[in-house]
């Protein structure tokens, strides 16, 4: 009895701890910059979709979040996607969940990866009136509807995509904004991202969607641009770059500052791409990449289809619309929209670590 009594113990602490390390795969994906957002999602919403895990799990589990983030990377075909979640407050003292999924999210808003707010569903449909971020959802009008599908969920259109934020929005998103509260994880200075949500309209007034409060209008914020890094033809990750500091692409930038690509490259690859290989700037006549490579870099001028052009160290070329940069083959970026994946993603889901006994009634 006691060797079964143990088994059974040994067996919850190790579904907790895979239980746990879902949610830190989850919370990879999370992210409220806009720029960096593929759409935008109310969680509670998602956590009651039981369906999506065959129906046959707790009322309210917040892994079924993990099984959209999926769907939503294989329908926009990124990799590392990242969703602008909103967590209604009320979710904090829900009964449905477990003590570590309240906790989990109240964590997630002190960090500012997701918005905790009051009324979440209103504030989904305000985030995508402002950026153009499409929504998903199956109870307000959305862009997607996630529905139960083959290994776990798939996303299916309701509308098209938004093109880009409304007039207010891209207002609001060009300037600084500051919150009152200094230990604001949304707009003060413990926020974790370089970016910044878009503000809540109160009155016209812009405000702090976590606090309520009236923000202080902080100046300008530099231009920027959103690229894609395409690796064995799939989108890997987005990048910002912006008007005011240049980015570093490579293997491994120094001091990890910058975009990785190391964990994504093959061996030969590994010894063509140079630790720091291109700087990527945004200037007054567009973006601007600089070669800072050993081995040198192309650019394929409209995407290969007007030629191509190689740079070697410390030469550099303002980009054109469609230009795609090559740091070897089949390692490349460009604007986001001017490259897309070639191939399905093979890459693991963020739920794939989960026992399947999960989703079952505790």
């Amino acid at each position: 009895m006691a060797a079964l009594l143990a088994r059974r113990l040994g067996s919850l602490g190790l579904m907790r701890f895979e239980v746990s390390q879902v949610l830190d795969a989850i919370e990879r994906r999370l992210g409220t910059d806009p720029a960096l957002g593929a759409g935008v999602i109310d969680v509670a919403e998602m956590m009651y979709c039981a369906d999506l895990d065959g129906g046959q799990g707790r009322p309210a589990n917040l892994l079924r979040l993990g099984l959209v983030i999926d769907a939503l990377a294989r329908q926009v075909g990124e990799e590392q996607v990242y969703a602008y979640c909103v967590v209604d407050k009320s979710l904090l003292s829900n009964q449905d969940l477990t003590s570590n999924e309240r906790m989990v999210m109240r964590r997630w808003g002190d960090d500012g990866l997701v918005e905790v707010v009051p009324g979440a569903a209103q504030r989904v449909a305000e985030i995508s009136d402002l950026t153009g971020l499409p929504v998903i959802s199956r109870a307000m009008p959305a862009t997607w509807a996630p529905l139960p599908g083959a290994g776990g969920a798939v996303l299916n259109p309701r509308a098209s995509i938004p093109h880009g934020p409304n007039q207010v929005g891209a207002r609001m998103m060009s300037r600084w904004w500051k919150c009152p509260d200094p230990e604001c994880g949304l707009f003060g200075p413990m926020r974790r991202s370089a970016g910044l949500p878009v503000p809540r309209l109160r009155m016209a007034q812009p405000s702090c969607p976590r606090h309520d409060a009236p923000l202080q209008d902080g100046g300008p914020r530099p231009p920027q641009q959103v690229l894609a890094v395409r690796v064995d033809g799939v989108i890997r990750i987005r990048f910002v770059v912006t008007a005011a500091q240049p980015v570093v692409v490579g293997r491994a930038p120094e001091n990890g500052q910058g975009v990785v690509l190391g964990h994504w490259l093959g061996e030969e690859a590994l010894a063509k791409v140079s630790r720091s290989h291109v700087s990527v700037s945004l200037t007054q006549q567009g973006i601007q990449v600089t070669d800072l490579s050993m081995n040198g870099t192309t650019v394929r001028l409209g995407g290969a289809a007007d030629g191509e052009l190689a740079l070697s160290k410390g030469a550099h070329r303002v980009l054109g619309a469609s230009d795609i940069v090559e740091l070897f083959p089949g390692v490349e970026f460009g604007r986001l929209g001017a490259l897309s994946s070639t191939r399905s993603l093979d890459v693991s889901s963020v739920v794939a670590e989960a026992p399947t006994m999960i989703f079952r009634p505790t």
